[in-house]
């Protein structure tokens, strides 16, 4: 069966052309196209897409605010012009299952689209080296959470200041949307290894055979990793190592 392909760009010419390179693909078929977010959504809701390619910028409703919308539903792979870190770490927060850059080229954005079919996401080579290279750079100090208890006093702490005032409750709201490893359960050492090593670009099959274990077990662990850290998907976990810095 072909994976179903929406296309959501300003662009008539960069919708052609993506079309043109998938449906050469024989495993991809491009089902829709949309000009704007707002007709994206709409397309999305009549057309059932298994992966949806949106542009950052487009009228009416921009591609972030669509993976926002769309993100925990379907596959958004997010494809962009601008190489500009705001980008990449909103996108990845909203819950994008790729982030690619429109001159990357055509294989990457077959890949991309199987890639997240697959539960795995592709993110442009360029970004990925630039986002390690920060890592890389961090204070690379011990993993070292703070107990579930303390976590949860602090959060009675930030609900009482809440019902004194509604600053207290928009940082909540802010932590909740940005999960920091201060205020997540604890990973075991098995899932800090996995959580380190999607952050790095393995797939889940790369990871199962480099630990010994089957991409299902792999797959079972990034499930867990993903409900204690608040990440709607793997791109989520990786940034989530990439800011934690551990």
């Amino acid at each position: 069966m072909s994976i179903r392909v929406l296309l959501a760009d300003d662009d008539e010419a960069i919708r052609s052309a993506y079309r043109i390179i998938l449906d050469a693909q024989p495993d991809i078929e491009v089902v829709g196209e949309a000009e704007d977010g707002e007709a994206a959504v709409e397309q999305a809701d009549r057309l059932r897409p298994d992966v949806i390619l949106a542009d950052i910028r487009m009228p009416r409703l921009d591609g972030l605010e669509l993976t926002r919308r769309l993100g925990e539903e379907y596959r958004v792979v997010v494809v962009t012009t601008f190489d500009l870190d705001e980008y990449v770490h909103a996108a990845i927060r909203a819950g994008a299952a790729g982030f690619l850059l429109k001159r990357s080229g055509p294989a990457l954005l077959a890949e991309a689209v199987r890639a997240a079919v697959a539960g795995d996401a592709l993110i442009s080579p360029q970004v990925t080296v630039r986002l390690l290279r920060q890592l890389s750079q961090q204070d690379h100090a011990p993993y070292q959470p703070q107990p579930v208890r303390q976590a949860a006093h602090r959060a009675r702490q930030s609900q009482e200041q809440g019902r004194k005032g509604g600053a207290a409750n928009q940082e909540a709201q802010g932590r909740r949307e940005r999960p920091s490893a201060e205020f997540v359960e604890e990973l075991t050492a098995r899932e800090r290894e996995i959580a380190q090593l999607v952050a790095g670009g393995s797939t889940n099959a790369e990871i199962g055979s480099q630990l010994f274990i089957t991409a299902g077990t792999v797959k079972n662990h990034l499930a867990t990793i993903q409900r204690k850290i608040g990440a709607r998907n793997r791109v989520g976990v990786a940034a989530w190592v990439w800011e934690s810095g551990y």
